[in-house]
């Protein structure tokens, strides 16, 4: 007997059991998936359609001539989207055009969701930004910092341990190991940490290794936010991914953000390129020279992504569409919260979107001039960039070429996916120009 026929016994028709479970169904907190963001016309959120169109123009360009194989732009404002566009193949070969539905792998841009997941444990007391890592990975009790001088080498104890606030910020010590040379970097290669098959043999592995500065002292780029989706797993108890999709990934309606493409989603990953030149550019009229031909890239690189034999990289492993991380973009512009659902408080994505590396050392910002929380902050964009764009603007890019930028001063949202490695164009840079040069109001 069913439930509903041991609540209501007797004559039951189907037609009223049915309803009844509809009805449920609608109550339920968790069956409605959040809407998508509505579309209005430019004008009405203060941009020129006219203008916007030039968008199209250089980007069939850059597809023209090869310095593209295909994209996805896609701006908002105050919630809405203004504009949208796709242009050129996913997958030049298999003659498979971009649609609006395309799978990106989306590197780097994976670095703020994981930041988010971790902020939200943060807000839930488990734990201060000052607190030392190792008081939740003790693997990590025994780091030594490397410093070279004149007399060779030398390890020392660190004048205290990086804390989760470092990790967040690139001032740990750690480093990346694939963007530069130094015996650090050499150390992680040798160690094969990208080869790692779970978090906690990454974790284990970086954590037999030499910090490359004191913690605290200088901004490196570098695997920390791994180490931060590790920590995600040793506080919550939960895998990474299991964390991501149950707090953001579903409560947001990310349908199609993943570290590992389902079977039946694989045939909308797009093809991700290499160039065969080292070099693209512009001429002054603002035309592309085909100064870079782009092929397909060793498909080793995806590997991880169909198959999941390497461990979940919350600072890299991330593949995603357009849509689905405008709805993520949209939850940090609307302070922590997007159609309903709220994730953090608006005190802790202006604590995210502040400078937390004014006395620090810095190699190369990549592009910015200041980092928070899991993102680049561009203050000023005539001092920084000297190009247009959003004072007080954040976000992050992908080495594919992916990047999001959230100007809280103009209310604006700004996405473009594209997937070539090492990307070597300034199409994102380009793409955020066109966008400022459209508003209007």
């Amino acid at each position: 007997m069913s439930t509903i026929s041991r609540q209501f016994p007797g004559t039951f028709p189907t037609s009223i059991a049915l309803a009844f479970i509809a009805c449920l169904v609608c109550l339920s907190p968790q069956a409605a998936a959040p809407k998508a963001p509505p579309k209005i016309d430019p004008a009405r959120a203060g941009f020129s359609a006219k203008r916007l169109q030039r968008i199209d123009e250089r980007m069939r360009e850059a597809v023209a001539t090869g310095v593209m194989v295909g994209g996805h732009g896609l701006i908002a404002r105050d919630g809405k989207i203004v504009y949208d566009q796709v242009w050129g193949d996913a997958d030049r070969e298999a003659d498979l055009p971009v649609t609006h539905d395309t799978l990106y792998r989306i590197y780097s841009m994976s670095k703020p969701v994981t930041t988010v997941a971790l902020l939200m444990l943060y807000e839930e007391g488990h734990f201060l930004l000052n607190d030392p890592i190792d008081r939740y990975l003790p693997e990590f009790g025994e780091l030594q910092v490397l410093q070279s001088n004149s007399d060779g080498e030398e390890t020392y104890a660190p004048a205290r341990m990086p804390t989760i606030r470092d990790l967040m910020r690139h001032t740990a010590g750690f480093r990346y190991g694939l963007f530069g040379d130094t015996t650090v970097d050499q150390r992680y290669l040798q160690a094969e940490l990208f080869l790692a098959p779970t978090l906690t043999d990454f974790s284990e592995r970086l954590a037999q290794l030499p910090l490359s500065a004191q913690p605290g002292t200088r901004w490196q780029y570098s695997v920390s936010v791994d180490i931060q989706g590790r920590l995600i797993e040793a506080i919550s108890g939960k895998s990474l991914g299991e964390f991501l999709q149950q707090r953001i990934f579903e409560p947001l309606g990310m349908k199609d953000t993943f570290f590992v493409v389902p079977p039946q989603k694989r045939a909308r990953l797009a093809q991700l390129y290499a160039p065969v030149d080292n070099h693209a550019s512009f001429t002054r009229q603002w035309r592309w020279t085909a100064e870079q031909t782009l092929e397909p890239a060793d498909p080793e690189l995806t590997r991880g992504y169909v198959d999941g034999h390497l461990f979940e990289s919350g600072g890299a492993g991330l593949v995603s569409t357009t849509d689905d991380y405008l709805r993520f973009a949209l939850m940090l512009a609307g302070g922590g919260a997007w159609n309903g659902v709220r994730l953090l408080s608006p005190h802790t994505v202006n604590l995210m979107r502040s400078n937390h590396i004014q006395h620090q050392q810095s190699d190369d910002l990549y592009g910015v001039d200041a980092f928070g929380l899991g993102v680049g902050i561009v203050l000023d964009p005539a001092t920084n960039k000297g190009e247009l764009g959003g004072a007080g603007s954040y976000g992050w890019g992908g080495a594919a070429g992916t990047s999001f930028w959230i100007d809280p001063e103009n209310d604006v949202v700004g996405i473009f996916m594209v997937q070539s490695i090492p990307h070597q164009t300034t199409l994102k840079n380009r793409f955020e120009v066109l966008t400022y040069q459209a508003l209007l109001e």
